[in-house]
């Protein structure tokens, strides 16, 4: 198997901070894996997710995404790679009030010219292909066309985010607690379709919580105190 994720010997700092939140000496992720990665707050699981959308960059060390060194790009050039092959499901959704659920999905595709010409190979236009995965996670456009996001609730809100991170098959998705806020029957709801949706395109899934029940729904769980030397001496949940 090769891998979608290599990390080695990545510091990372705060520029306010005294000691670094990340010190990784080795990292990786399989190409089709979902790995669940656990952590208690603050111990770096948001830190690690940003490296690995290029949001942030280490202070030292190498971090590479799908065969690419995310760490030796202009800020400009990681937004670009980011936006064609990075899908990510925020942990407060992030979906923008005004506009409809099909207008949210279809938002990375207004970024990336590659995710709208893929949402195109696959359904024909982007449109279709919003339509689609918003079907797939239970929220077919004829019971819902034209609502607005705020009308949903808290779980139909976290499949459209889910929705807008798989449009246009990004290689790669990341999920930041993206169930915190889901009961238990949503949360497993939830999990359930996402599961589905990545099996199906044959993306690798990355998704961080604190949350230690849903580890055996993946293929791998790793503790971030175990890989993060800068995480040594936290008090675990």
């Amino acid at each position: 198997m090769t891998n979608a994720v290599e990390i080695s010997n990545v510091i990372f700092q705060w520029p306010t901070g005294k000691t670094p939140v990340l010190d990784i000496p080795e990292f990786s992720v399989g190409t089709g894996e979902r790995l669940f990665v656990s952590g208690s707050s603050g111990s770096g699981k948001t830190t690690l997710l940003n490296l690995l959308g290029g949001v942030a960059v280490p202070d030292s060390g190498a971090v590479s995404v799908l065969g690419t060194r995310l760490d030796k790009l202009s800020s400009a050039q990681r937004d670009s790679f980011r936006a064609d092959h990075v899908g990510v499901i925020f942990q407060l959704f992030n979906l923008v009030p005004y506009l409809s659920l099909v207008e949210n999905v279809l938002l990375p595709c207004r970024f990336s010219a590659r995710r709208a010409a893929q949402a195109t190979a696959t359904d024909g236009d982007p449109v279709s292909a919003a339509r689609r995965l918003l079907s797939r996670m239970g929220l077919s456009s004829d019971l819902f066309a034209g609502r607005s996001v705020t009308d949903l609730s808290v779980g139909q809100q976290q499949r459209v985010a889910a929705a807008r991170a798989l449009i246009g098959a990004p290689e790669l998705l990341v999920a930041d607690e993206p169930t915190s806020a889901l009961d238990e029957d949503a949360r497993q709801s939830f999990l359930d379709l996402l599961f589905e949706s990545v099996a199906a395109e044959g993306q690798t899934l990355i998704l961080v919580s604190h949350d230690r029940r849903l580890e055996a729904m993946f293929d791998r769980h790793v503790v971030l105190a175990d890989l993060n030397h800068a995480a040594i001496g936290q008090v675990p949940e």
